[in-house]
C-alpha cells in the first residue's frame, strides 16, 4: 500500500505537469472505486484551471477556484503522467486530460482508491476533518541521522548541526498541533495500545504507515510491543527524530516500490533497499547480528530486533 513517502513522491512528480494547466477532458471508465467517482466531474472540471496541489496524509489534493479534487491511491493505485491519446489498459479507470497535451491517469487494479470532489474548505471534508497532525513539520527540518547502522545519532560538523539536504513543503491540516516531542508525549499518556499501533492511528499522526513505523522504531531502539504510555519524554524525542529521519530519507529515495506502486513517470523507488527490519525476518540485524523477529499486531506484520530494541 502506498504510504506517505510514496504519495509525496507522486505529488512531486505530477505537480509540474498540472500546475496552472486547464482541464480539457475528464474520462471516467470505471466509477466503482472505494467510493463512486462523481459522474458530474466532467461538467465540474472541464475548462477550469489547476491552481495548486497539496498532500494531506495520504490524500492528493488538486485545487481549483471552485473546489478541490481529492485522490487516494488505495491499496494498489498509481498515477501516471502520459501523452494525450495513450491507449488505456485494463485497470486504467480515470483520466484528467489537460491543455498541455498530457493526461493524468489513475491505475488501480484492486479499486480501493478514490476520486472525490469537495467545495469549500477541503480540511472540512469528512475524510480529512478528524486527521491528526502531519509528521513532517518545520521542527522536522533537522539533518538526516547518520550513526552506527543508522541508529538515531545526529550529525554534527564543527559542533554545529549540519543543514538538511532535503526541505519538505508543508501540507494542509489547518490548525493541527505540531508533531514534536511535547505532542507525542502528551498524546500517548492515556494510550495502553502498543506504540507501533499508536503510530499507525491517523488520529494521533497521519501517514506513518506500517513500513516506516517499523523502521523508525528500530532506529529509536523501541520495541513495537511497548505500551505507548510507557514512553519517557526522552524516548518520545528520539522517536520523533527517527520518524522525521525515515520519512525524509524515503522521500529522497523515491519511496518504496512494493507490488503495484510506481512513480508518475513509471520509475521505481528504492528505499526498500535500505530497510533495517521490514520484511527481513530471520536475517541478521545490521547493527548487532541477532535475527530479526516478526510478530502480528493489528493484523499487520511487525519486525524488530530483540537485542537492539527494548
Amino acid at each position: 500500500m502506498p504510504e506517505l513517502p510514496e504519495v509525496e513522491t507522486t505529488l512531486r512528480g505530477i505537480a509540474p505537469h498540472l500546475q496552472n494547466q486547464t482541464v480539457s477532458e475528464v474520462i471516467i471508465r470505471n466509477a466503482s472505486l472505494r467510493w463512486p467517482i462523481p459522474k458530474i466531474l466532467p461538467q465540474l472540471l472541464c475548462g477550469h484551471t489547476v491552481r495548486g496541489l497539496q498532500r494531506r496524509a495520504k490524500y492528493l489534493l488538486i485545487e481549483f477556484d471552485h473546489g478541490t479534487l481529492l485522490l487516494h491511491l488505495g491499496m494498489s493505485g498509481s498515477l501516471r503522467i502520459l501523452p494525450h491519446g495513450t491507449p488505456p489498459e485494463k485497470h486504467d479507470h480515470f483520466d484528467l486530460v489537460i491543455s498541455n497535451g498530457k493526461l493524468l491517469r489513475l491505475r488501480d487494479p484492486r479499486r480501493f482508491g478514490a476520486v472525490l470532489w469537495h467545495e469549500g474548505d477541503v480540511n472540512e471534508h469528512p475524510l480529512l476533518a478528524n486527521l491528526g497532525p502531519e509528521p513532517l513539520t518545520p521542527n522536522s527540518l533537522l539533518p538526516p541521522c547518520r550513526g552506527k547502522a543508522g541508529m538515531g545519532v545526529e550529525v554534527r560538523r564543527n559542533n554545529k548541526i549540519s543543514t538538511p539536504t532535503l526541505t519538505l513543503p508543508l501540507h494542509g491540516g489547518g490548525n493541527k498541533p505540531v508533531f514534536d516531542t511535547a505532542y507525542l508525549y502528551q498524546a500517548t499518556r492515556n494510550r495502553s495500545a502498543a506504540i507501533k499501533l499508536a503510530l499507525m492511528d491517523n488520529h494521533l499522526v497521519v501517514g506513518v504507515g506500517n513500513i516506516y513505523a517499523n523502521e523508525a522504531l528500530f532506529r529509536a531502539s523501541i520495541r513495537p510491543q511497548l505500551p505507548a504510555h510507557k514512553l519517557s519524554k526522552a524516548r518520545c524525542a528520539k522517536l520523533v527524530l527517527t520518524i522525521h529521519e525515515v520519512l525524509r530519507e524515503a522521500i529522497a529515495k523515491g519511496g518504496s516500490s512494493l507490488r503495484d506502486f510506481i512513480h508518475s513517470d513509471g520509475s521505481s523507488g528504492f528505499f526498500q533497499q535500505h530497510y533495517f527490519v521490514y520484511g527481513r525476518t530471520g536475517e541478521p540485524c545490521k547493527h548487532c547480528g541477532a535475527p530479526i523477529q516478526q510478530i502480528k499486531q493489528g493484523q499487520r506484520s511487525s519486525f524488530y530486533c530483540a537485542t537492539c530494541q527494548k
